[in-house]
């Protein structure tokens, strides 16, 4: 809602602003724009031993489970089960991770409302970096009034390659030795989902939101950047600051929530004038040969 707040303040785009007859108090292009967000599916397997959560996908159980957790604080209730996860990188030429994994002991639906009728598990993939790009725009001058959002998803062409490739490593991760006790048949997309085409149509149909929109009021030392990076002001007032997700110039490669405290931390010792000297040295963790290769080792399957 940063964007709309400072629409209906008179800071924004002018033809935007000018539409609904608010009076211009400075004009940036660049508030409400560069929206992004971080997609996910999930990638589906049936469980061939009973180890999974689906043994409790039950009224009884479900009770029990409220149960313990209200009265004790402990049990299955007490976690949300995504506690395994890890990052990868996508292709060659990726510096640092830009796929992101959630491992769920449970194949179900990501709203819970249908499961697989079966022991399995799945792993919520998607990638970090899309390049997409989306905006929030003014329904009206009335407060009341909520903006106009569209995401723009998956309309860069590089970010259906990125997906598909989430589709691909999956299971190349999942048809490890590790796995072969416990893995059976893939629920989803499903054995006969093989070529580019099949896997776009199951993007289309399956692809959700991971709830983490952000880079409205992006930060930047550049002319069109809307915050500076060094006081968190937003660019030509003096005492007007932008604190939240919406400062970011690029979604992060994870989850929003950790980085967004950070941003605030940061700030918060800016706006005190508790300025830290720069770390002009500070490296990305990559592997030496990334431009060339995907992996550490050609051998095995190390990500």
């Amino acid at each position: 809602m940063s964007p709309k707040i400072l629409k209906l303040s008179g800071v924004g785009p002018k033809a935007e602003l000018s539409a609904h007859g608010i009076e211009i108090i400075k004009s940036f292009d660049e508030v409400g724009a560069n929206l992004m967000d971080h997609l996910e599916l999930y990638i589906q397997y049936q469980c061939r031993k009973p180890i999974t959560l689906y043994k409790y996908l039950n009224p009884f159980s479900k009770l029990l489970i409220g149960i313990q957790w209200m009265l004790f604080k402990k049990g299955l209730g007490a976690t949300n089960h995504f506690e395994s996860g890890g990052h990868i990188r996508s292709r060659a030429g990726v510096l640092y991770p830009d796929i992101q994994f959630h491992f769920l002991p449970v194949a179900i639906s990501y709203d819970g409302k249908k499961d697989a009728g079966t022991h399995g598990f799945q792993v919520h993939v998607g990638t970090k970096r899309a390049k997409s790009r989306g905006w929030v725009r003014l329904k009206s001058n009335n407060p009341l009034d909520p903006p106009k959002v569209r995401f723009n998803y998956m309309t860069d062409p590089q970010d259906w390659i990125d997906m598909r490739a989430c589709i691909s490593l999956t299971r190349e991760i999942f048809s490890q030795n590790s796995f072969s006790d416990i893995i059976g048949n893939e629920i989803a997309p499903g054995e006969n989902c093989k070529t580019s085409d099949q896997m776009d149509q199951f993007i289309k149909e399956k692809v959700e939101s991971a709830y983490h929109p952000c880079g409205t009021l992006r930060m930047g030392t550049d002319r069109k950047a809307v915050v500076d990076p060094r006081t968190m002001k937003l660019k030509g007032f003096d005492g007007l600051f932008v604190v939240d997700s919406s400062v970011m110039p690029q979604a992060t490669a994870g989850d929003l929530n950790t980085p967004t405290l950070m941003i605030a931390e940061r700030a918060a010792d800016l706006i005190k004038g508790e300025v830290l000297s720069e770390d002009v040295l500070a490296p990305i963790m990559g592997d030496f040969n990334w431009r060339e290769r995907q992996r550490y080792s050609d051998i095995g399957h190390d990500f």
